[in-house]
């Protein structure tokens, strides 16, 4: 009786879980034998150890962090390590440069040194405080020049106007520096004492709120006395330095001097002698550098000339030192140095030596079988023989032109293949035919408005005209992207072709995050090219703790020394004479070779005009800089991700491309370039993997109508137009836009109408959807070369999105 009666818990009784024994140290050592070997005591004391203990390791910890933060910071701009490279960036088109510069140059006590080229950098040496500045100055409008130096810079010093700030330009220029990684910086700004007194606080009051947005806690430094340029030195040699990853793990180099030599074949190509201080990392003779916005190239030997920015330079005595500092060339002491013996460091070994192959030369016939038999070849002789037929030919036509002489149904049949190959196009069209209707009246209302537009007399018509064409343009991709917005991979199943062929490629799957899709399946010719780790990570990590434990031969931290790069053309040494900075990048083992790269990037906000798959765009990866036509997908943790036609402005996206191997992690900038040259910043973000297994799938959605309903069953028309297409797609689900699930029972007449059956009752509203799948792959377009920008203005011709609305 007490057994019926007994209390049964409820559904909100708490279930605690069951104790797991788990493998202890008191069960390990009874299974064990009692025998606990050696290599399990250091952990027990590290994990034993008692309070104090673990205090006195904490202590000891922070202390060698804070040493190793000093130990950087004196190391920097002292006689053992390299110079502190201090970039001098304009932010507003009225900022006082030479003045600036002027100031930093009249220190007491200083040597100042011309830098060679055309950049018109200087070198500070200041014997008295021990110290070592190089200063290089670039403007807000030259974005590569700017991006190129702030790669390697130490600090960066931003000369703002007392009044503004900075213009659009510098504001575009702060997007891409912040998107690219910020070294330290500081804020300077000259001028502004032509103001009164009270109208000079209330400026630089007005000018800190404004640069809270970017530079939160940031000190503004006055910059019109000798005394305000000691300080700012002061600050920028004591200051904590910022750390960006991708340089701290590769040694690199910004070029002080440069020789060209030519070869004995041409004069184009030669022997590229770069002299500079190594930062960084150990600079190897026989891996590969990168010279920045020019390719990858092999060292052949490494020099060691005398030190050009010594702390301690030869002197005249007597000289007397006039109120305004002289600039003393290199020239002077170019003499003595020459006399000094040069010596070479290292030479480059063949056998150690990294290659330049950066692609795999595929062999058409490794996958090839055994050679054919003769009955086979017979077989074959006797179906060509079987398979002839006749065709009018010209007459002197041989029995070789005349078999590519095609008919018309095998010429439409190759289109349909070729059509196949770049779908696309077809998804162009398609979009096309369905907005049809809704342009052409909207295009006879905008020829109406534009008669009573007033046009100004400095614009010509002919640029007036070119201007609205691409207004148009325009229009018309925002358009497609509000359809695809709006009808998401929706297209009209073809009238000309059958349907079974025009979607041959695609296949439907039962579910799109659990139905498996094999990543080796039907490549394309173009990953026979490419590279792939067993497991990138781990090789990522292998030789990232190679880099921090082993020392590598080669020239060390803050040596001056001369690189012989190897065949190097001779736009290179053109660049540097013309002022623009040389940059070199040691690559690190693989980096020179080709793979998948995937980039997780957000929209940038200042721009909003729609980006398509496929489109050329600029890259700025790490330091690298390339174009390519990337795909873009979305960012989930599934082993398959959905294409997207249009960079969305809303999510990440994951860019997909061919491009060198990068090690993460490393930021990505893209840029779109305009029809008049400049390059507009679209979309910012990091490396995520190189990975040629990750799956890209491309979603096309057909739609029919229900023209009769049942209790579960319903006629469908208009998804397919003949009989024999709805007998293909019948093992394929079908879904609706209410939620509803089906298939195809059977075709109905020769039409394409089809009877369907639904786990419920649809609506007459209701759309039925028919999902296809197809993986898809980027094109090879990789191009390492990118024009140069013009100088950026912002753009005022951005279409406001209340006029594409859709009807």
């Amino acid at each position: 009786m007490a057994a019926a009666g007994a209390h049964r818990p409820g559904p909100l009784k708490q279930q605690n879980k069951a104790h797991k024994g788990g493998k202890h140290s008191g069960s390990s050592q009874r299974r064990a034998g009692g025998r606990v070997p050696v290599k399990a005591q250091p952990r027990r004391r590290l994990r034993d150890l008692n309070r104090v203990d673990r205090r006195h390791q904490a202590l000891q910890l922070r202390r060698q962090r804070k040493e190793a933060v000093l130990a950087e910071k004196r190391s920097l701009g002292t006689r053992d390590g390299p110079p502190h490279l201090v970039v001098v960036v304009l932010l507003h088109s009225r900022a006082a440069a030479h003045d600036s510069l002027r100031l930093l140059q009249s220190q007491d006590s200083a040597v100042v040194r011309a830098d060679e080229g055309g950049a018109g950098g200087f070198a500070l040496l200041c014997p008295r405080l021990k110290q070592r500045w190089r200063f290089v100055t670039a403007h807000a409008g030259d974005l590569h020049a700017v991006l190129d130096l702030a790669k390697v810079a130490d600090s960066l010093l931003f000369i703002l106007d007392p009044v503004d700030g900075w213009d659009s330009a510098g504001e575009y220029c702060l997007s891409c520096l912040f998107a690219q990684g910020l070294p330290s910086y500081a804020l300077a700004v000259p001028g502004g004492t032509e103001l009164p007194p009270k109208k000079r606080i209330d400026a630089r009051k007005k000018l800190s709120k404004s640069i809270e947005k970017r530079f939160p806690e940031a000190k503004l430094f006055p910059l019109n006395t000798e005394q305000e340029s000691s300080l700012l030195l002061r600050h920028l040699s004591s200051q904590k330095q910022r750390h960006l990853a991708f340089r701290d793990r590769r040694a690199h180099l910004l070029a002080r001097a440069a020789e060209f030599v030519p070869s004995q074949d041409s004069d184009l190509v030669g022997t590229l002698k770069v002299s500079g201080f190594v930062r960084g990392q150990t600079l190897s003779v026989n891996s590969l550098v990168h010279i920045v916005g020019h390719g990858d190239f092999q060292l052949s030997q490494v020099d060691a000339p005398p030190d050009p920015l010594s702390l301690n330079p030869r002197v005249v005595k007597g000289q007397k030192r006039s109120q305004d500092m002289e600039i003393q060339d290199d020239s002077g002491n170019g003499a003595d140095e020459m006399e000094e013996d040069v010596k070479v460091l290292m030479k480059a070994d063949p056998s150690k030596q990294e290659s330049l192959q950066s692609e795999v030369v595929p062999d058409p016939m490794e996958g090839e079988q055994t050679w054919p038999t003769e009955e086979e070849l017979q077989e074959a002789e006797d179906s060509l023989k079987a398979n002839r037929r006749v065709v009018k030919v010209p007459k002197g036509t041989s029995k070789y032109q005349a078999a590519w002489i095609v008919d018309d149904g095998e010429e439409g049949s190759e289109k349909d293949d070729d059509d196949d190959e770049d779908d696309d196009m077809d998804d162009d069209l398609m979009e096309e035919a369905v907005s049809q209707e809704g342009e052409s009246s909207e295009e006879e209302a905008g020829e109406e408005e534009s008669e009573t537009m007033t046009v100004s007399e400095c614009l010509r018509d002919d640029q007036y005209d070119e201007k609205m064409e691409e207004d148009e343009q325009m229009l018309e991709r925002y358009k497609q992207e509000r359809m695809d917005e709006m009808f998401p991979d929706e297209v009209d199943t073809p009238r000309d072709v059958p349907a079974r062929v025009r979607f041959q490629k695609y296949r439907g799957l039962k579910s799109f995050r659990t139905s498996p899709w094999d990543p080796k399946e039907n490549l394309p010719r173009d990953y026979a090219r490419i590279f792939q780790f067993q497991d990138f990570s781990r090789t990522r990590k292998n030789l990232f703790r190679q880099i921090e434990k082993e020392e590598t031969e080669g020239a060390s931290v803050g040596w001056y020394v001369t690189l012989h790069v190897c065949n190097v053309p001779v736009s290179v040494m053109e660049s540097f004479k013309e002022g623009k900075p040389l940059v070199l990048f040691s690559l690190l083992p693989h980096e020179q070779k080709m793979s998948v790269l995937n980039f997780l990037v957000h929209r940038h906000p200042g721009n909003s005009e729609p980006v398509r798959a496929k489109e050329e765009l600029i890259f700025h990866c790490g330091f690298r800089r390339f174009r390519a036509s990337p795909l873009f997908s979305q960012h989930t943790s599934a082993d398959k991700h959905k294409l997207e036609r249009f960079l969305r402005p809303d999510a990440a996206m994951v860019v997909t491309v061919y491009a060198p191997i990068t090690f993460p992690p490393a930021s990505v900038l893209l840029f779109k370039q305009r029809s008049n040259g400049m390059h507009d910043l679209i979309a910012t973000g990091s490396l995520l993997s190189v990975d040629p297994d990750r799956i890209v799938i491309k979603r096309l959605v057909l739609s029919g109508h229900p023209f009769k309903i049942f209790t579960k069953t319903a006629v469908v028309r208009y998804m397919f137009f003949n009989r024999e297409d709805v007998m293909w797609f019948k093992p394929v689900e079908l879904r609706t836009k209410w939620g509803r699930r089906g298939h195809i029972k059977e075709p109905l007449g020769t039409h394409g109408h089809m009877k369907c059956h639904f786990d419920g009752q649809l609506k007459s509203q209701d759309t039925v959807l028919l999902n296809l799948y197809k993986r898809v792959f980027p094109k090879w377009t990789y191009d390492p070369h990118v024009p140069e920008p013009v100088p950026w203005v912002r753009s005022e011709s951005a279409l406001p999105e209340r006029e594409v609305e859709m009807e």
